[in-house]
């Protein structure tokens, strides 16, 4: 008997991340997922079998905590999806610095510094590492200039996602910069393109596709790629 593929998905209260939960069960995967506040996580503690971790992303000391709880833990799959939009005024002349902050603390560092404290706990040779990123975060494209710092912390997060990468021993596992496409959820608004389940259902085909290729790819649900 085949074991049980196992992942770790990091903010699913709501939205993408909380789609991801209900594909990979419905895959049978055991899933462990963190939210900031599980009191408000009605919709996640409804999906049977899911182990419910606290964590807000942003403090080293909640991370600390998880990583000590889930320290015998292996993961087929670790999956970042936890991110802002950032603030209604998407212009630097606008933002505050403690807006900026928070925006590339929880896009950008905050990724990264999960990304190192659990890439040991991969699966040898077919674990793969997700970050939710964005079409918006290649620099080559032109759109979504009304997102101006959402898109420039998504193409941080691709830039620290590739350092980190590099930094790695070989061999190196799989690590996907996915974009979800344009889903109707909270962030993409109500005329988004596809629904939560379609990009969800792409996102995980794309991790099963990927597993243990290694190295790092920037690839959308579909599994087209996206020029840095």
């Amino acid at each position: 008997m085949a074991q049980q593929q196992t992942a770790l998905i990091i903010g699913a209260s709501r939205g993408l991340g909380l789609g991801l939960v209900k594909q990979l069960v419905q895959q049978q995967w055991a899933v462990t997922a963190t939210v900031r506040a599980p009191q408000s996580a009605d919709e996640l503690k409804a999906v049977t079998g899911v182990k419910i971790e606290t964590l807000d992303l942003d403090s080293q000391d909640s991370l600390t905590a998880l990583a000590q709880r889930l320290s015998t833990q292996v993961f087929d799959l670790i999956f970042v999806n936890a991110g802002v939009l950032g603030p209604e005024h998407q212009t630097a002349a606008a933002a505050t610095q403690e807006e900026l902050g928070q925006l590339f603390m929880t896009n950008v560092t905050a990724p990264i510094r999960l990304a190192e404290q659990f890439v040991a706990q991969l699966r040898p040779n077919t674990g793969v590492l997700a970050f939710m990123s964005s079409v918006l975060g290649s620099v080559m494209n032109p759109e979504g200039n009304n997102l101006a710092l959402y898109k420039a912390s998504k193409a941080a997060l691709n830039s620290l996602t590739n350092s980190f990468v590099c930094s790695l021993p070989a061999p190196r596992p799989t690590v996907l910069s996915l974009h979800p496409g344009w889903v109707r959820t909270a962030m993409g608004g109500p005329n988004g393109e596809i629904d939560v389940e379609t990009s969800c259902a792409g996102l995980v085909a794309q991790v099963q596709r990927f597993a243990g290729t290694g190295g790092h790819y920037f690839v959308d649900y579909q599994g087209q790629t996206i020029a840095w």
